[in-house]
Order: structure tokens, then sequence, then C-alpha cells
């Protein structure tokens, strides 16, 4: 355990250097986060200590209040405080004294405590620089012994600043079928405040905020973002206060009354994860690189899945079943998933969630006979389960109508049809564990695609009906750690709505996240994009869907599809049994290309080209040696100008010299050009530098067309 220089912490990894001051036994707050400052002496940290010292302002305190790791109102701050909490209206605003600092720069890890008598309250923060150059902290607070009052706690958000340079705020929204849309704002005096309180991560929450130097793109300009690793209600927050000082802010957005901390009790809020780089790109890469530096992140070879859902629905017939099952086999499947439908009374969406029993009149000998043909056919076998919630038409319902989350004497607005499970319930977790157990040791299930299908309103836990989100949200976690801990071999996807858990929370008990119900390959453009920016594509779930949308009633070329599928973990969602043998014939061509490059998509950088026209895109995966990349170049609707520009390939290393051609099968999309550049016929030779910095002319595609490109190193 290495100790500070005095009241100084310098962190350092992958680019990114961390200094923290304690001056005055308190609390840390931040003086540097942002490029690698180097190897600084103590002198050399003193001189940025006291550089970093602002002045006064007339009519502002004495002492220019400046945000710590937790913003405390009793020092000066006019912003947001950290810990909002009190007892009967007192202790509401603690000052901390630093009791304790333990500090190994080593390994990049800080813990600090302090402690206000009079508030009754104690903190401790723990914060780690990690390999990745990611950033991580979380807090704890408990309340001392002395008051026979409980501490309620209302809020507890931790904050890292941002300089002024830092102008340009970036988030994301969306809505079921269309997550994940980029939005942007300037990043002025006041509070940016993105809160959610669907009790479930949500279609429109922001996954990153960003603030960054004007006009920051993927590649360009100078970011620091945050994301909050929680999957029930939330806060991600920017502040600009009237001193000019500015912060990125999150936590835990607690409902009244769900945190009340008798002496000797604690709360911890989620882990609040920061990330800076150049471009938008770079920030992705701190994700991506340290969710894959994981000892559970996954190791295989992410397989081809074939989902029944758009294929049959509810219309679960074992002849029809195993016939999609033997189509899958001969074009390489690798895992088949029976989607929902197989459980008692589940003939459509209006009952039977919480009956998890194989529907004896639908399966009169269980689900062995699929089971047996699929691994007979070299495949895995994965079920579809919607454990955390409930439908009113359910003999679950009528046996245990307190097992749903509800408050005021009525039950919540209904959802499709169905309610939420209280899984704080001792019973009913203890029934949703019994089910899910006995059915992966019945039934050689290797997977679970877990799904979770409406908001958290009205949630309260009965009989009190006190909210009940906090507890819930930490009841699902721990049934998946018990679950996974029983079953170490099960993988899990975390599906919601399609993409609306999508966060670090859930994904420290997942393998996988669908990344939407919406399979149109124009959507799945943008949400992909968008997904990538904090999670890498063997995360995402990306299935080849029916040449008709069923979300959208457009029809596109299965290039088009599979293309877009392609840069995720890849999989089908199609009645192939009823597809033309043409079809089947080229969808097998890009199942063996999957297997061919999801080495190199699912190990590699994800590069994204700013996008001049929004017509076009530009994406794809570099290798870690940059020897090899796969490129998709993507026009989503009609160009204002006839002839395309020139296409610079990013992520190449300048130094070495590379071959570019195209991709079979993606090698021959719908042009609207009657000639074509001279290049593409037979490829060509050039340094990464002139690729990378000056770039190749690039065919014209008609809409809603995608060109792969292959670089490979000479």
């Amino acid at each position: 355990m290495s100790e500070p220089a005095g009241d100084l912490i310098h962190l350092r990894a992958a680019g990114v250097s961390l200094v923290l001051s304690t001056a005055g036994a308190r609390l840390p707050m931040v003086l540097h986060w942002g490029a690698d400052l180097g190897d600084l002496d103590d002198a050399d940290l003193a001189g940025l200590a006291a550089a970093a010292m602002p002045g006064t302002a007339p009519n502002e305190s004495d002492a220019v209040p400046r945000a710590g790791l937790l913003p405390e109102h009793a020092s000066g701050w006019s912003g947001r405080p950290g810990l909002a909490g009190q007892r009967a209206g007192e202790g509401w605003s603690p000052l901390f004294t630093l009791t304790a600092l333990d500090v190994d720069t080593a390994a990049g890890t800080v813990l600090a405590a302090g402690r206000d008598d009079d508030a009754g309250v104690e903190v401790a923060i723990e914060l780690e620089l990690l390999a990745s150059g990611l950033l991580r902290q979380r807090a704890t607070v408990t309340a001392l012994a002395g008051s026979e009052v409980p501490y309620a706690v209302e809020g507890l958000a931790l904050a890292l600043p941002v300089p002024a340079i830092a102008t340009e705020l970036f988030d994301l929204t969306g809505r079921w079928g269309r997550e994940r849309s980029p939005q942007r704002a300037p990043f002025l005096v006041g509070v940016h405040a993105r809160e959610n309180r669907r009790g479930r991560t949500g279609a429109d929450a922001p996954l990153i905020l960003a603030a960054g130097t004007a006009g920051f793109g993927m590649r360009t300009g100078e970011i620091w973002a945050i994301h909050v690793a929680w999957s029930g209600n939330h806060v991600a927050y920017a502040e600009r206060v009237a001193t000019g000082a500015a912060l990125l802010g999150g936590g835990e957005l607690l409902l009244p009354g769900e945190v009340r901390l008798a002496a000797g009790e604690s709360y911890t809020g989620p882990w609040i994860y920061g990330a800076h780089a150049t471009g938008l790109d770079g920030v992705a890469a701190r994700f991506h690189t340290h969710l894959r530096s994981r000892p559970h992140h996954p190791a295989n070879p992410r397989p081809v899945v074939l989902n029944t859902w758009e294929a049959v629905y509810f219309d679960h017939d074992l002849d029809r079943l195993v016939e999609l099952a033997r189509r899958g086999a001969e074009i390489g499947v690798e895992r088949y998933v029976l989607d929902d439908g197989w459980f008692r009374h589940r003939r459509d969406d209006t009952a039977g969630l919480g009956d998890w029993y194989v529907d004896e009149g639908v399966w009169p000998s269980g689900l062995n006979p699929i089971i047996d043909e699929v691994r007979g056919l070299g495949m895995q076998f994965g079920l579809w389960v919607e454990p955390e919630m409930i439908n009113p038409d359910s003999d679950l319902a009528r046996a245990h109508p307190e097992w749903i989350l509800q408050t005021g004497g009525r039950l919540p607005v209904t959802s499709r049809h169905q309610q939420v499970l209280d899984l704080a319930h001792p019973a009913a977790y203890a029934y949703i564990l019994e089910r899910l157990d006995a059915l992966l040791t019945e039934y050689a299930i290797s997977y679970l695609k877990w799904d979770h299908n409406r908001d958290l309103v009205d949630a309260g836990h009965t009989p009190s009906g006190t909210a009940g989100v906090h507890a819930q949200t930490l009841a699902v976690y721990r049934l998946l750690d018990e679950l996974r801990g029983r079953h170490p071999g099960i993988e899990i996807e975390s599906c919601s709505s399609g993409g609306l858990r999508v966060d670090l929370g859930i994904l420290e008990r997942t393998d996988r996240v669908w990344g939407s119900d919406q399979l149109d390959p124009v959507e799945r453009q943008q949400i992909q994009r968008w997904t990538a920016q904090l999670l890498p594509p063997e995360l995402v779930g990306s299935h080849v869907a029916s040449p008709r949308s069923h979300s959208t009633a457009r029809t596109h070329d299965l290039s088009f599809r599979a293309g877009t599928s392609l840069f995720g973990s890849f999989g089908i969602e199609w009645d192939i049994s009823s597809a033309t043998a043409a079809d089947r014939a080229e969808l097998a061509r890009w199942v063996a290309l999957y297997k061919e490059v999801r080495g190199l998509l699912h190990t590699g950088t994800v590069v994204r080209a700013d996008q001049h026209d929004p017509a076009f895109a530009l994406h794809g995966a570099v290798a870690p040696d940059r020897s090899d990349a796969l490129y998709a170049l993507v026009q989503l609707a009609t160009a204002v100008t006839s002839v395309p520009g020139t296409l610079r390939f990013p992520g190449l290393d300048p130094d070495k010299r590379y071959r570019v051609r195209t991709q079979a099968p993606g090698d021959a999309p719908a042009m609207r050009a009657s000639q074509l550049p001279p290049w593409l016929a037979d490829g060509l030779e050039l340094p990464g530098r002139v690729l990378g910095g000056s770039g190749v002319r690039v065919p014209a595609l008609h809409p809603e067309q995608l060109l792969l490109l292959r670089v490979t190193e000479v």
C-alpha cells in the first residue's frame, strides 16, 4: 500500500491522470481529471494544486466553493448536494471531516471515509482508476448510533468536474423500437438532468452523459462522460453554477421512503463510471476495453442464434419447431431459442405469466422432444422467461395477489396485460428461484432469454404500499446471482421490451443484451451505432428478420439485413422454413462469414466515421494489432449529391501498408452508378496513412444498401 504525497493523490492509467486533494481534512476533491500529466513529483503536485485554486468574486463565499466527489451544501457549494437526507428535518446539511484515507497508487484505488457527528452520518467513497482508463466510484452512507430516529436517504450522487472548455452536452434518448437516439445541447449555467422513474433503465435512458469541446465528433474533440451502472430508477446530470464551475454527476433516484437507515445500517449507491478520451470512439473504446477485461466476459465465440419469436409467435407446434431447427442447423445455427408460449395458459400475451410450468396441453411430453431434436442437430437449446412479471390472469396471481407491486389499495395501470411480481417478498422470490432452478435442473438448457416487458409504475411493496423499486432492483440482482451460482454454465440475455435494460449493472450478471425489438435494418443501423457507445458488439444481440419487417412493414434485401446483423452477436429471427432455397443458401453464406470474422469483430476496436451526410454511414472493427479490419459502407437514404465523396478509413496504422477489397457476400449491393470507381473490381494497396488521411472514392449505392470492405495488412 503506497501513501499519497501529503494531501495530494495522483493516479494514472491508459493515458488518463486523476489528481485528488484532501486538503483541510475534507473528502477528496478533483484537481485534474483528463489527459495524462506524466510523472509528477511532490513539488509538481503542489504547484498544480496552487494553479487550480480559483480566486474569489464579489458577493461570493470568502473561499470559492468547489464540489468534491460528494458535493456538500455546507461547504458553500450552491449546486446539487451529493447527499440529500434528514432525520425528521434535522441533519440535512452534513459537512464531512476526513476520518480515513487508504490509497494504492499501483492498483489505482482510493478509499476515503468522512464523518459528521452532528448529522449522525458517515460516508465512505470507493474510487478506482481502471486499467482501461475508466474511472469508477461509489459511495456508502451509514447512520451512526445516538438517535432513535432513522436517517432517511433521499439521494446519494457522486460527481466529477469538467473544465470550462466543455461547452457542449451529448446524451441519448429514445422509445420502444427506436432506442438510443442522439441529442446535443449547449452546456449552459443550470442543470441538465436526465431522471429515470421507469423502474428499469428505459428506452429513453441517456446511456452516457457527455460534455466536450464544441463540435466534438466520433474521432475529434476532448470529451468527459459518465454512466450510471444501475438497472432501476436513476439520475444523470450536468451542472454549471454561476461561478463557472461545472460537473457531471449521477446516482440512484430514490423514491420517498425507500431508504431509511436505523443506527448502524448502510446504503450503498451504484457505481458511477467516468470516461475521458478524444472523440466518442475514444470514450466507447474505454468502456469496451473494460468490459472485455472482466473475468466473466463471454470467452467462447458468440454463437449464431435462431430465435423462434417472429417465426411462430405463440404457435408452438412440435413438428413446425423441429423443421425450423433442422433448417437452422443446415445453414450453421449454433443456438436455438424457444421463445414465449411454452408455459401454462400462455396462448397469447393476456395470461400465464407467473405460471412457470411447461404447458401440458402444448407439450404433453415436456420440452425434451424439442430439446433432444435441437441438441441432436448439434445446437445448444435456450428458453425465454420473464420472471419479474405476472399476469392477473394466472394461477399465481389468483393464489397470491399480495405478491403484485401496488400501492394505495389499487393495482397499477396495466401494460401488456401484466403487472410486476414483488420479488422483495421472500416467498415470491423463493417461488421464482425454485421454478427457474427446477427448469434448469430438469432440462438441458444452455441459455435464458430473460425478458422484462413493462415499467414499474405505482410500484409499492405490500402490505404497506411503500415505494419498492429500490428493493426490487436489488432482488433481481440477487436472483440472477443466485441462479448463476447454482448453474454456473448458464448464459443469460437481458431483454426488456427489446433494448430497455442496457446498463453496466445488469451486465455484471448477464452475457448479452437484446439491442432492440426493432429488426428493420434501417432503424437497427442507428440503434447499434449508438449502443456501441457503451457496449462492444459481442454483447449486443442482432438478428436477421424476415424480408418484410414486422415492426415497420418495410422490405429489404437479405444482404442489407444480414450485413447489419453481422456487426453484433449474430442471429436469425425469421421463419426460414418458409424461405426460398436461394435465400437460405445466401443466409448460409452470411453465417459462414460471421463465423470467419467474429473473432475480429468481437475483439477489435469499434470505429465510426462522422456522418457528414446523414444519408450515409461508415462503421467497422479494426483488429487490436491493426493488421485486419472490416468496414460497412451503409447508404441509409438517398443522398443530396449525385456522386459520393471520398471514404477515409478510421483506425488503421498509418505506418502499415494495406490491401483493400470488397468482402463477399456483402460485395454486391444495388448501385445507382453506371460506372464504378476503378479500384473496386480488383482492390488496391495503399499505406494506412493514405487510406486514413486521403481515402478512396466510393460507389454510389441505392438507398438501404450496404457494401462490406475488408482491409488487410500486406
